[in-house]
């Protein structure tokens, strides 16, 4: 079966809304994030026991991720059933919404334990959001894509995603340097009611946004399955597994951004907030760079050997990274952190959209990415919390988190090795049980 000109006739279009939406939705999902390490361990927690706080404040953020696999479920089944495009403008609104209530919750000193269980309410709902958001966001950019050029484009979903670290990074860095009582009174609100904005210009987005070619030609050709999830677990099961353990790459990311930004404002190692913000800020701008050129390097060498740079070469850098914190020497800090999450991190975030897209068909293609993904997820987001653990009464075990990281980059190892290699097979038999070669030249209509 051949492909129609129109099925890969918007790839500028495609990623550049992927980029922009998902820039504008992890803006609103990575504040919190912040907010959870410097702010509401003081706001909604028992501040007579600092160390108890952090852990609770730390396990809101690990609660997104585990409301996130069910999110998938439903969000994945309908993406497949009913369009990306709807999917993308459902999760952006909730997005939006959620975390605009979160700058508007009482304290713990006005409504007593109210406060974190309606945060955590909010972030249940943050989660849901975003486990449809990449998934859909990724689906749409690949099947706009160029057959040889699908890893570039679909890279821009993360490019996206780092983006929207970084403008939240840039916020919070003024909001982090007003006085105390400031910060904890109404400071902290304003980068969450700002997601307003952050809302309206991604709807405005999205909603211009044409639904894919290629579903399009899959719901009139052969119509779209009734259960998505019947057929990818009985004929991607082993894919979505190697998806799953792949996923647990992101614990990288959230040790990077969380708890490592709180031990290292902690008063054992003693740095400001504005200068370790900086250090997230510097390394997410660096990898709005990397992430697109190692996208591109895995459109000539392959998914595979680029993931394996990004996996294998983060459980080092991360080492490197949490021991020059441990040092307090700040120059090394901040030239290690780029390394690590700017340029070594970014092989892997760059080329798993592609990576794991490629592994299914268009009818269960969101399906596949958004529940594997969202269980991978799930453990990474509260690696934070065990983390936290790990690292003893003190939080100063910097080595056993260090090694505890390391051990999380193993599955996804395992699951690069296992997997096909996807980069040269045409769009249109991706997923195919019959193509097992690799080499196969791509089709070509005219």
């Amino acid at each position: 079966m051949s492909v129609p000109a129109e099925a890969v006739g918007q790839p500028k279009k495609a990623a550049t809304a992927a980029w922009i939406g998902s820039a504008l939705e992890y803006y609103d999902f990575f504040i919190y994030g912040s907010a959870a390490a410097l702010i509401f361990p003081k706001v909604f927690f028992d501040e007579s026991d600092p160390a108890t706080a952090t852990l609770l404040s730390l396990a809101t953020f690990g609660v997104a991720y585990a409301a996130r696999p069910v999110g998938a479920l439903f969000l994945g089944h309908f993406g497949d059933r009913a369009g990306r495009k709807k999917i993308m403008v459902f999760t952006l609104i909730l997005m939006g919404l959620s975390t605009f209530l979160i700058g508007c919750l009482p304290t713990r000193h006005q409504v007593g334990t109210l406060a974190p269980v309606l945060l955590v309410l909010c972030r249940v709902l943050q989660g849901i959001s975003a486990a449809g958001e990449q998934a859909s966001a990724n689906s749409m950019s690949l099947e706009h894509a160029p057959a040889r050029r699908r890893g570039f484009f679909t890279s821009f979903t993360l490019s996206g995603t780092q983006g929207g670290q970084l403008l939240a990074t840039l916020v919070f860095l003024p909001v982090a340097a007003l006085p105390e009582d400031q910060l904890l009174s109404w400071g902290w609100r304003v980068p969450f009611w700002l997601s307003v904005v952050v809302a309206v210009v991604g709807f405005v987005i999205r909603r211009k946004l044409d639904e894919t070619p290629a579903f399009a030609q899959q719901a009139a050709s052969e119509g779209v399955p009734k259960l998505p999830l019947a057929v990818l677990l009985r004929e991607h099961w082993a894919d979505v597994l190697r998806v799953i353990g792949g996923a647990l790459i992101a614990s990288v990311s959230t040790i990077f951004t969380v708890w490592a930004l709180a031990y290292a404002t902690s008063d054992a190692v003693g740095m400001s907030r504005s200068s370790m913000l900086w250090v997230g800020a510097l390394a997410n701008l660096v990898a709005l760079a990397a992430i697109p050129a190692w996208a591109t390097l895995s459109d000539r060498v392959g998914r595979r050997p680029v993931f394996l740079i990004g996996a294998a070469g983060s459980a080092v850098t991360m080492f490197l990274y949490l021991w020059a914190i441990s040092t307090g020497n700040y120059p090394l800090t901040l030239l290690l952190g780029i390394v690590t999450f700017g340029v070594v991190y970014s092989a892997a975030n760059g080329v798993w959209p592609s990576f794991y897209g490629e592994m299914f068909s268009t009818r269960v293609r969101l399906s596949g990415m958004a529940i594997g993904t969202q269980i991978g997820f799930a453990v990474a987001g509260f690696a934070v919390t065990f983390a936290a653990r790990i690292a003893g009464p003190d939080g100063t075990d910097w080595s056993s988190v260090a090694l505890f990281t390391a051990a999380l980059c193993v599955p996804p190892v395992i699951a690069a090795l296992t997997a096909r290699e996807t980069h040269k097979v045409p769009t249109e038999d991706l997923g195919s049980r019959a193509p097992r070669e690799a080499s196969r030249p791509a089709k070509v209509t005219a």
